[in-house]
């Protein structure tokens, strides 16, 4: 049997939280599932059997945060699954945790190699508590006490540059440093420091997920339709990132799997 729940944060948190999701599944046969960059990293609680990374042959550590991507990966069950996941918001991690989000790039990096004591203390209350309701509200007491720590002028300026990224299909670095009222060089280096990826590289990501938000709402538009929209130079363009990203061409993609936005959906 497999349950899926999505969890909105409190209000305190919701500028640096999108959401949390708790996954269950007895199931004793091996589940497969392709991972797609959704633009947001993720801090992951395996209180089940850990997830094996099918091109790598290694179990996922047993807490980790998830950093950005470019590209697709492919993770099996190897038993019993209850995983519960924070999705930060894309500017979030580096004012939560103090370290610069590019460091995370490409990477599962396991919460003991963070040298985090208050971390640490979380993962073994969130492993050791059988009721997820009782792990959320620890999640959630955990990062209420860092919004005491939080440098705010630098999160402002992101908080302006994603409300740009989000509002415009079409979008230039050159507007996004204008909009963080930053030189170009300062803009990719804050960029990176708070997102964990470039400028270009994220706005690659949030095209493919816009791209899937349509689809998702209507997997018959065109496909040319549906590139113009979302900021691509042309359906040529939208299929090699599509292939990139997911593995698929759009075509092959709508024919294994129900299109879904993780960046736009709404709770």
């Amino acid at each position: 049997m497999q349950s899926f729940q999505l969890i909105k944060p409190c209000l305190a948190l919701a500028p640096y939280i999108r959401h949390y999701w708790i996954l269950q599944d007895d199931s004793v046969t091996p589940v497969s599932e392709r991972t797609l960059p959704i633009g947001c990293m993720q801090l992951v609680f395996h209180k089940g059997k850990q997830l094996l990374l099918s091109g790598e042959s290694e179990l996922q550590p047993q807490s980790f945060i998830s950093g950005q991507s470019v590209g697709f990966s492919d993770v099996q069950s190897t038993g019993r699954i209850e995983m519960i996941t924070v999705v930060f918001q894309p500017y979030a991690v580096k004012a939560l945790f103090h370290i610069p989000s590019h460091l995370f790039h490409g990477q599962n990096v396991d919460t003991d190699a963070m040298e985090d004591v208050e971390l640490s203390d979380l993962v073994k209350q969130v492993t050791d508590t059988s009721d997820n309701a009782v792990s959320i509200r620890l999640i959630e007491q955990f990062f209420l006490r860092r919004l005491y720590t939080l440098p705010e002028y630098n999160l402002k300026r992101m908080s302006a540059v994603f409300h740009e990224i989000n509002l415009q299909p079409q979008i230039n670095i050159a507007h996004l440093s204008e909009t963080a009222c930053l030189s170009s060089k300062q803009f990719g280096r804050i960029f990176a420091d708070y997102v964990g990826t470039t400028p270009k590289e994220f706005i690659r990501i949030v095209r493919m997920q816009r791209a899937l938000s349509m689809l998702q709402q209507d997997a018959t538009i065109p496909f040319v339709q549906v590139a113009y929209e979302c900021g691509f130079s042309d359906q040529s363009h939208m299929i090699k990132e599509f292939k990139l990203f997911s593995g698929y061409t759009p075509a092959e993609y709508l024919s294994v799997c129900a299109p879904y936005s993780d960046y736009f959906s709404e709770l």
